[in-house]
């Protein structure tokens, strides 16, 4: 595993270094503000880099819901034009069968009143 030992930005360790300053003790030596103040940079880098994991899973989990929705519009789609064939085909069948009756029953009129 590659382990990214980035530096902080400028901004970043100035921060840490006002913070550390602000918060320094009496009697307190400057390599000890400084070890205080890349505590807070560490911290800081450590906050900044969780923000963007829950950014990066918040992003992919709209993804998956937009490609989830999709999908179920292309089922829903699919559905009802396998319904609307099923209708299509139902209602022809019928008319081949009423013409079949109607022409017994006038081929049977016509022999029977002749």
């Amino acid at each position: 595993m590659k382990t990214n030992k980035a530096t902080p930005s400028l901004e970043t360790q100035q921060e840490a270094m006002r913070i550390a300053k602000s918060t320094q003790k009496p009697g307190q030596t400057k390599e000890q503000t400084k070890l205080i103040a890349q505590g807070i940079e560490k911290g800081i880098a450590q906050y900044k880099k969780q923000q963007k994991d829950k950014k990066r899973q918040a992003d992919k989990a709209q993804k998956k819901q937009k490609k989830d929705k999709q999908q179920q519009r292309e089922n829903n789609d699919s559905q009802e034009h396998t319904l609307d064939m099923k209708t299509q085909h139902s209602e022809p069948a019928r008319l081949p069968w009423l013409l079949l009756i109607l022409s017994w029953i006038g081929f049977i009129a016509y022999v029977v009143l002749k």
